[in-house]
């Protein structure tokens, strides 16, 4: 699949592609990051920007870091070494009480959906704002909207119980749009479930990409997800997700790769597929 990808981004006219020209500043600055666990490094040395409406893909074998790194963008772990900057503002020196004002800005699709299973789906996606002490109302018609974008609407009053795997992970993704973020860190949203689901769900990013043009993180195991991300656009006439015409690419999304917990790769969708490297050729294969 990715050696189809060329350089050709060209789109149709029935959506416009997410762009990150909206500012000029980056909303996620790695410079120099580690982390020792155990005495091993899990993150070594690691550098990156992510810049307003970019979409960034994480990929590299399982055990290289990649989860790590997003709590670290979270503010969940903190560094051993280097700076964390998200929003121009320094998350490693920052309190847990101007760390919880800043997550208000930030939406998280945990790995596995983490939701509270004795709370409905309505009070799970309106969990923020509840603590927020947003109105009843005012939380309700905001959940309605936001399980209406993951097309969820009608299992407001269920029980995760009661839901299918891909249902919890599209509640989980409406938990996080709920405050209308500037980021969202997707944790392997697909992990897990088959196939058609997954595609499913790798919809629902593409359309919170192209419509919302929200700056993303996003962790994947399935190279499939990652291609499909990079060569899709969401069609708000159709309400459905569509390759590229001539092969093109978005270019809004780019990709990071990890290995032993290092960078390997960073760039766009074209130099990733052409790469000489050896390692990355195998990876890709």
């Amino acid at each position: 699949m990715a050696n189809s990808v060329t350089a050709n981004s060209m789109t149709s006219d029935k959506t416009e592609p997410a762009s990150a020209a909206n500012s000029e500043e980056p909303v996620v600055v790695f410079e120099g990051v580690s982390i020792i666990f155990d005495v091993k490094p899990v993150i070594e040395d690691i550098s990156f920007t992510v810049m307003p409406g970019e979409t960034r893909i994480i990929l590299g074998p399982a055990g290289c870091g990649k989860s790590v790194l997003m709590k670290l963008a979270n503010g969940l772990l903190k560094p051993d070494t280097g700076t964390i900057k998200v929003f121009g503002q320094d998350v490693t020196k920052m309190s847990e009480n101007d760390l919880y004002k800043l997550r208000s800005r930030i939406g998280m699709v945990f790995q596995e959906s983490a939701l509270f299973d004795s709370l409905s789906v309505e009070e799970n996606v309106a969990y923020r704002l509840n603590e927020e002490k947003v109105p009843e109302d005012e939380a309700h018609k905001r959940v309605v909207e936001s399980l209406r974008f993951v097309e969820l609407e009608k299992a407001i009053s269920k029980f995760p119980s009661e839901l299918s795997g891909g249902m919890r992970r599209r509640v989980s993704i409406a938990r996080a749009l709920i405050t209308k973020p500037d980021l969202i860190l997707y944790d392997s949203p697909t992990g897990g479930l088959d196939p058609i689901t997954s595609t499913t769900i790798v919809e629902l990013v593409v359309k919170q990409r192209d419509v919302s043009h929200t700056t993303s993180l996003l962790i994947t195991h399935r190279l499939q997800d990652a291609f499909t991300l990079a060569t899709y656009q969401f069609n708000t006439e159709t309400g459905h997700m569509e390759k590229l015409p001539n092969n093109g690419i978005v270019p809004s999304t780019r990709f990071l790769v990890l290995n032993e917990g290092r960078i390997v790769f960073d760039g766009s969708t074209e130099e990733l597929v052409h790469s000489d490297d050896p390692w990355l050729k195998e990876y890709l294969s």
